[in-house]
């Protein structure tokens, strides 16, 4: 009985699992055809369920500067790799108001420019009547007629 409480060693393990394996193929072979097929199908249903086998990765972990246990040693780095991209967010933005301020004085600038280097004065445009002139058109002769005949009574 002590025999069998003894662990065996991954050799002895493996020449066991071998020598098992050798006696299941040949004694498989003198089956009939039926239960050989039936044996199969269930094997391959009992592989297609089997859970996947979780791999273990060894890595060094080493201790950081806060004592912490870490499979990163720099504290710098840790720091910069959520400052890196904080500091480009800001940057950024920054970047996009300066622009937005820039294209507004410029569109401004171009406005000014053409009101300038019109014919027509500036204090027209606040004028009600040119504007009314400038949506309508000029009065047709019709209209004129009537207004002269008007201003001469």
């Amino acid at each position: 009985m002590k025999h069998f409480e003894e662990q065996l060693t991954e050799i002895q393990a493996d020449q066991f699992g071998r020598a098992s394996a050798a006696l299941l193929s040949h004694g498989a072979q003198s089956l009939p055809t039926g239960i050989k097929e039936r044996l199969h199908a269930a094997r391959m249903k009992a592989l297609s369920v089997r859970k996947a086998e979780k791999v273990r990765v060894q890595t060094r972990i080493l201790a950081g500067a806060t004592g912490n246990w870490g499979s990163q040693s720099s504290g710098l780095w840790d720091a910069m790799s959520w400052v890196a991209p904080l500091a480009v967010l800001v940057f950024g933005l920054i970047g996009i108001a300066q622009w937005q301020d820039n294209s507004r004085i410029n569109d401004i600038a171009e406005v000014d420019a053409a009101l300038l280097s019109d014919d027509v004065p500036p204090d027209a445009y606040a004028d009600s009547g040119f504007m009314a002139f400038l949506k309508h058109g000029p009065l047709s002769d019709a209209d004129d007629s009537a207004t002269d005949s008007l201003s001469s009574k």
